[in-house]
């Protein structure tokens, strides 16, 4: 009996301290583990995306571990108890044909979430290329000159082409293509004087089975210039346009100086007899001018008659005297 109060004792000791510990962890927060975990890839710089744990109180912090697909160790990143919720992909994780999968969790405190797992990724199939950038283009009359740079840096067995899509004017639908692998290509057997447009696609073969398409690029326009033989033909017919203006404007005025006379007789309105005169010459017994003789008797006023003489004449000159001393008497009686 001696013996077993110690051994009871122990136990019951054993059951309270046991007791404690389940009611201490009953009692412990829950914390939600990350969702829409996620990894995003373009031009093969890849990170680790997932949404944000909401809680009420405290600071929640991630831990981000990652292992190859060929093992299944999980080893640590360089994201470690950090408060971003994205990781980016160390450079052990920059071979693009390994697998790779990637897991986080929250924390807060002592407490933490559940791991979660993002699908596995392998780079050269997963990445999203992007389009190659233009550094410039040299407008000619016949062709673009264009350089780009590709928008990610290659690697030893990489076959990278440029698929260009060009077309006349920016509502043709008619368009053509060309393929080529070098950074400085031309786009020839154009018009002059006409508006391109053009997009370019970057296709990446990283081996033999495997052929990546990249994004197209924002559609670009340039008007091809004028010609050098096109500016000598339009400086020539402009010389002869203005050489045959100068030469007709001569021509004309020298016509003008050396008939003015013609020009100014029939620039002249034509002379016209006044009708009542014309139909007096035509008919000279119409009572015309002895309605005129008889209006003049009836008006007191002075009459004047034009006499036409021959030179020399007496007569007609005593004539005239008569009548000018016939016109004076007349007014003379009229004034008394």
């Amino acid at each position: 009996m001696p013996c077993r109060a110690p051994l009871l004792s122990l136990l019951l000791l054993l059951f309270l301290l046991g007791s404690v510990r389940a009611s201490g962890a009953e009692s412990s927060p829950h914390l939600p583990a990350p969702k829409d975990v996620m990894v995003y890839s373009y031009n093969f710089r890849s990170l680790l995306r997932w949404s944000p744990v909401k809680v009420d109180r405290g600071l929640v912090l991630y831990t981000v571990h990652f292992r190859t697909g060929a093992f299944d160790q999980w080893d640590e990143t360089n994201c470690t108890r950090i408060t971003q919720t994205e990781c980016s992909f160390p450079m052990s994780l920059k071979q693009r044909r390994w697998t790779f999968v990637l897991r986080v969790r929250a924390e807060l405190g002592q407490v933490t979430s559940e791991w979660v797992e993002a699908p596995p990724f392998v780079a050269e199939r997963n990445t999203i290329i992007g389009p190659p950038k233009v550094n410039s283009v040299n407008v000619r009359s016949d062709s673009l000159l264009i350089s780009v740079t590709p928008p990610f840096g290659s690697e030893a067995g990489d076959f990278i082409q440029y698929h260009v899509s060009y077309w006349e004017n920016a509502t043709s639908t008619t368009k053509k293509e060309k393929k080529t692998s070098n950074t400085l290509f031309k786009i020839e057997n154009l018009k002059e004087l006409t508006l391109y447009c053009f997009r370019i696609q970057v296709e990446l073969m990283p081996h033999a089975d495997l052929l990546l398409h990249g994004l197209q690029s924002v559609p670009e326009c340039h008007r091809t210039t004028v010609s050098e033989a096109t500016r000598d033909q339009s400086i020539i017919l402009i010389f002869v346009s203005v050489l045959l203006v100068v030469i007709l404007v001569t021509a004309g005025l020298f016509l003008l100086w050396k008939h003015h006379k013609t020009f100014k007789y029939w620039s002249q309105p034509p002379l016209e007899i006044p009708s009542h005169f014309e139909e007096y010459l035509k008919d000279p017994s119409m009572p015309g001018l002895d309605m005129l003789d008889n209006y003049a008797e009836d008006d007191p006023h002075d009459s004047l008659s034009v006499v036409f003489c021959g030179e020399g004449s007496q007569a007609c000159g005593s004539s005239l005297n008569g009548q000018a001393h016939s016109r004076s008497i007349s007014s003379e009686s009229e004034v008394t």
